[in-house]
């Protein structure tokens, strides 16, 4: 796909709500997925999963085993349809888990396959080196050109806003037909080719290049081409494997000692020969199979891709399997006060002079410093000096005005005559009037102190070697921001709030929001000395961000969320994007993860757990023959071995489909603690692992009497 083939705005949104709503056996896909798990069957695809490239391996030789009976080559004192049965439950066993893989992919292509019909090319309106605008193919567009997007216009590919302000419509991308704002200047600039201006203009700078819009990330994220397996996959694969072997050489043991139990008891009872069920290999083969972990063997790849599926109805786009499991393992959660604990709307509210300056004069100073300032602080200054000054600011054709930056944390602007007007956090300014070689007045750390204690944001504001006063930014706290902390408290995580504001102001915020911990004043070098000092201490670490200046820190944390309305370098650090750009939305991430840890570790307890039950069927049928005392622990008084022995394998293939759901929806996640999490998880499923088995065995058993299916 080229990289700005546009999906219309509708079509994509329609698209992501019917695979939102879609039902789990929806039909075309279950049919497509059907079709694939017989392809599935390859051994150069099968031998990926060692558990169920053993139980494939098995069937093969178990057919063997009937040809060679038909043929008259292999001796037992079982019908051949006892041997054609094992074999078709052992292929159906493999099928399934296929199956189950195969659906979880084909949920994602189907949602790919839908965004492929319903991309198109775009017009855009590209400006040359000379500022005339061209009309182009959105195709034609690279990396570094300009276009100009008015309203009623589609946003021709992805990029960042360099000019303007407009009112944007992203349902294409998020499914919210709630328009968002879009602006230069700030964090909140990122465009997603195929969505709407609906208002003003705005120019962007195209940044992805060929092959690498959202969209084709999108389509290869559910189709599933860039899927990592996390370490704790292949860590549970690895040991998966090693219990299969493990049993493999047990089950090989049992052929020479069933051997020498016949020969005893022939011996023992003046028979010539005795033969039991523990010497037919093909029997063998079905204990291997029911006693080797196949249930979770066959759901672990289906449970990995439904984590992302689960992940991308949420709006979050994870660029690995891999991020959305480490997210379930995190310790800490580093968020940032501005938009996340914070409505993020600051705006100046009061200006606090210092000395003899008045607060016209004050205000006219804060101007002056805010004038080229995009942020929305920035112009709430301007805005609020208006109120004070309806005259213009006036600055002159050739002043140099000073962009704030989060190393020096202030901004201004250089005057013609000489003064350097400056607006920023009291140390910055402090630093900044003292090299001028003024002094820091004696009561401004008490106006300072008294904005910061009611939770408002003091900058101050100095001409020149002299500071002028204070200004005061206030911003609200979100609702029911204490619940959702202790949430995440009582999942184990500590959240720590990041803010630039200084120590009084951050400590207020942190007491009223109930984050445990804060870091105040930070830099990007501090974000990333923070983050790596809790890794060296073995925990493992998320973070949100929207900006450039977030980047370095992002690369650095195990679980990074970019906002997708934040700058391309944001997007690019980390390992998720959020496609609505809710800055809340870590709080998800991680129940998203914790709920693929626990599907997973439900599943394996299970698979582990139901191995007692097949024991108590097989082991005391293989040996009825030849150590009737065996018979004392056959507690499930089966009407005969071979009826035993199949009816374990019937529901050792059954219960895969019968779990399918699970794997792919997800055991539900309540918030407790690590020991609540373990009680309950042995409580339903290692408990219910060992009864289920138990009454599925015996049902079966007694529907194959009941029809005369077993002798």
């Amino acid at each position: 796909m080229e990289m700005n083939d546009i999906v219309s705005s509708t079509e994509i949104s329609q698209t992501l709500r019917r695979k939102k709503a879609k039902s789990l056996w929806d039909g075309p896909t279950a049919w497509t997925a059907f079709k694939q798990s017989f392809v599935m069957l390859r051994p150069d695809i099968q031998w990926k999963n060692p558990v169920m490239f053993v139980v494939e391996i098995g069937t093969i030789l178990t057919l063997l085993y009937i040809i060679q009976y038909a043929t008259g080559g292999y001796k037992s004192t079982v019908p051949i349809g006892y041997f054609i049965a094992i074999a078709a439950w052992l292929f159906l066993t493999v099928l399934f888990a296929n199956f189950a893989t195969a659906l979880a992919e084909a949920r994602g292509k189907a949602q790919a396959d839908s965004l492929r019909k319903a991309r198109h090319d775009s017009i855009a309106y590209r400006i040359t080196k000379k500022g005339a605008i061209e009309e182009v193919s959105s195709n034609d567009l690279k990396p570094g050109d300009r276009v100009s997007v008015s309203a009623g216009q589609i946003i021709p590919g992805d990029g960042e806003v360099v000019e303007g302000v407009a009112s944007v419509d992203e349902s294409a991308i998020t499914g919210e037909s709630a328009p968002v704002i879009r602006e230069s200047g700030g964090d909140r600039s990122g465009v997603t080719g195929g969505t709407y201006v609906l208002s003003d203009h705005i120019v962007v700078e195209i940044t992805s290049g060929r092959g690498e819009s959202f969209l084709d990330k999108m389509i290869a994220l559910v189709e599933g081409a860039i899927r990592q397996r996390s370490p704790n996959e292949i860590a549970l694969a690895l040991v998966l494997s090693g219990l299969t072997l493990i049993f493999l050489i047990v089950v090989m043991a049992l052929w020479p000692m069933a051997r020498n139990a016949e020969q005893y008891m022939a011996g023992y009872l003046w028979v010539p020969s005795l033969q039991s069920l523990g010497t037919d290999v093909p029997t063998l083969i079905a204990l291997i199979v029911c006693l080797i972990p196949t249930t979770i063997g066959a759901l672990l790849a289906a449970i990995g891709i439904a984590g992302m599926d689960r992940s991308l109805q949420a709006n979050i786009l994870a660029k690995s399997g891999k991020a959305v499991e480490l997210a379930g393992d995190i310790d800490v959660v580093l968020l940032d006060k501005t938009g996340t604990i914070t409505v993020g709307a600051r705006h100046a509210t009061t200006f606090l002079p210092i000395g003899k300056v008045t607060v016209v004069e004050l205000a006219r100073l804060a101007g002056y410093a805010s004038a080229s300032d995009e942020t929305p602080e920035g112009k709430s200054i301007v805005k609020l000096w208006r109120t004070y000054d309806d005259a213009s600011l006036g600055i002159p054709e050739d002043a140099a005005f000073v962009p704030f930056s989060a190393q020096t944390r202030m901004s201004g602007v250089d005057l013609p005559d000489g003064r350097k007007i400056r607006k920023g956090a009291i140390d910055a300014i402090t630093s900044f009037v003292k090299g001028q070689g003024g002094s820091v007045p004696a009561d401004l750390q008490g106006i300072v102190n008294n904005v910061a204690i009611k939770g408002a944001t003091p900058l101050v504001v100095a001409d020149g070697r002299e500071i002028a006063g204070v200004i005061a930014l206030e911003d609200i706290l979100k609702p029911n921001m204490k619940e959702r902390f202790a949430r995440l408290r009582k999942m184990g995580l500590r959240t720590v709030m990041i803010t630039g504001d200084n120590p009084l102001t951050a400590n207020a915020i942190a007491a009223q929001a109930g984050v445990d911990d804060y870091l105040a004043q930070a830099t990007p070098e501090m974000k990333l000395a923070y983050i790596r000092k809790e890794q060296s201490e073995g925990k493992l670490v998320a973070m949100m961000g929207d900006g450039t200046n977030d980047a370095p820190a992002l690369a650095q944390a195990d679980v990074a969320l970019a906002m997708n309305a934040g700058t391309q370098a944001a997007k690019e650090a980390a390992n998720m994007v959020d496609l609505d750009s809710d800055p809340t939305k870590l709080i998800e991430v991680v129940e998203i993860g914790k709920q693929l840890l626990i599907t997973r570790g439900a599943l394996t307890t299970f698979s582990i757990a139901n191995d007692v039950a097949k024991y108590f069927a097989i082991v005391p049928a293989m040996f009825a023959g030849t150590l009737p005392w065996l018979k004392a622990v056959d507690i499930m008084d089966l009407h005969s071995p071979t009826s035993a022995v199949l009816s374990a394998v019937i529901f050792n293939a059954l219960i895969i489909p019968a779990l399918i759901p699970v794997a792919l929806k997800g055991v539900k996640y309540r918030v407790s603690g690590a020991e609540a999490l373990l009680r309950r998880n042995l409580l339903i499923w290692g408990l219910g692992g060992i009864i289920l088995p138990f009454i599925g065995i015996k049902l079966i058993d007694v529907i194959m009497t009941a029809l005369h299916l077993v002798a």
